[in-house]
């Protein structure tokens, strides 16, 4: 059979039948990686980030104040918090529990309504049922209006309605699955792995307690692997943290709160005398690590505002009269502490790169011998008053210009150092 005989058959038998619609939870199990990143450790992890995400979004709207995640024997993950709780009354247009639509329900769940959660994490509504799609059982028992309530599913599908299991004084909702080895190329969790963004959750929501605990392993005294986080100053306690072991230009992180236009705004920040700039922006506890236009304009914002307060105090005349334009770059290379002898070994290195003869001195390309080492300057030229000068190549002169604008980045940082104790008095939020 030809090529074009088997293009037009394959055209014939392409019709209506060939359209594949998947229905409920069919298409997370179909295609994971589509919703949660990808099928290998990093995704398995991801899992128990979705169901944390929705108890930090119970707590960003002041309803929940401890959470509490547990590794269960055969890696089966357990959270607990003492949020609203998960409605379980009837959903009016699915006829059904809305406990069920929400662990069923692509799309489904109180974030799309903005009078239920101000702001949200996680994939916005399809979290906690892509959890449910990609696990092998999942438990969720939700605790409200004084009774207990339960649901059990097994590959995203309810074994069983809604039932109450008796009543209770505690409020809250728990949410326990084991995910499917089927579809994870690994369903072992790594404590550490767990632990490292519960503690950075902690710090972004000040006031909480996040407790994560190992029911797989046990200490010598018979006790279980366990770390609680609580932070009483939330990023002030981040950057501190992040600043260990470093050398503080400030005792106090400068730290800026406020809401504008109805989005609230968070800002902690230390210089250090660390060569590389530490930057992280979390947008709803979420860490942009690309960046983005929220990044972009605190940078813009921090340049501006250390440029007026130099020019305000005419701290930078001296670089005015040399024309030099300051860039934010500049600014934050000129706020890094350089110790002198870096300094004196990044001159030489600039220096020896604008050498024509790549920063070889003359005794080492004449072999030390005094009459090759006359030879070599003659020729050169140098070493003779009023011996005309090799042409500066493009590469001498970029390297130049590097130095040139390395020693003014110095200056200005000398010269903005000097007003380092008005910088200190200047009111700060919070």
């Amino acid at each position: 059979m030809s090529e074009l005989e088997n293009t037009i058959e394959k055209e014939e038998t392409y019709g209506a039948g060939n359209i594949q619609v998947l229905e409920g939870l069919e298409a997370v199990r179909k295609r994971p990686a589509m919703y949660i990143g990808d099928v290998s450790d990093r995704g398995l992890h991801h899992l128990v980030n979705e169901v944390v995400d929705n108890s930090i979004d119970e707590a960003l709207a002041g309803f929940c104040n401890n959470i509490e995640v547990k590794i269960l024997e055969g890696n089966a993950i357990s959270v607990l918090d003492d949020g609203r709780g998960i409605p379980t009354d009837m959903h009016p247009k699915e006829k059904r529990s809305a406990l069920e639509v929400v662990m069923t329900v692509l799309h489904a769940g109180g974030k799309f309504n903005k009078d239920s959660y101000k702001v949200s994490g996680g994939l916005h509504g399809v979290g906690v049922s892509c959890v449910n799609a990609l696990s092998k059982h999942l438990t969720a028992e939700v605790f409200r209006d004084g009774l207990h309530f339960i649901q059990e599913y097994a590959y995203g599908k309810p074994l069983y309605p809604v039932k109450v299991l008796g009543s209770s004084d505690y409020r809250g909702t728990k949410i326990t699955f084991l995910p499917d080895d089927t579809i994870f190329h690994t369903t072992v969790y790594e404590f550490d792995r767990l632990a490292h963004r519960l503690k950075e959750l902690a710090y972004l929501n000040k006031g909480i307690h996040i407790s994560i605990e190992d029911l797989r392993r046990t200490n010598e005294d018979g006790s279980h692997p366990k770390e609680i986080y609580y932070s009483e100053n939330g990023l002030r306690d981040f950057i501190m943290h992040l600043d260990e072991g470093r050398t503080k230009i400030t005792s106090q992180p400068i730290y800026i709160e406020g809401e504008k236009q109805g989005v609230p705004v968070e800002v902690a920040m230390q210089y250090n005398d660390s060569f590389t700039e530490n930057i992280h922006s979390y947008v709803n506890n979420i860490n942009t690590i690309e960046g983005g236009t929220h990044l972009t304009g605190f940078r813009q914002a921090l340049t501006r505002t250390l440029k007026k307060y130099a020019d305000d105090n005419k701290l930078l005349d001296k670089l005015e009269k040399s024309k030099i334009e300051i860039s934010g770059d500049d600014f934050r290379e000129g706020l890094t502490a350089i110790r002198p002898d870096q300094d004196q070994a990044r001159q030489q290195r600039d220096c020896r790169c604008g050498e024509p003869d790549g920063g070889r001195n003359a005794d080492q390309l004449s072999g030390g011998e005094p009459e090759r080492r006359e030879v070599h300057r003659r020729q050169g030229g140098a070493g003779r008053p009023g011996a005309p000068r090799r042409p500066q190549s493009p590469r001498a002169r970029a390297a130049q210009d590097r130095l040139q604008r390395f020693r003014t980045a110095r200056q200005a940082r000398r010269l903005l150092l000097q007003g380092r104790d008005k910088v200190r008095a200047l009111p700060r939020g919070g």
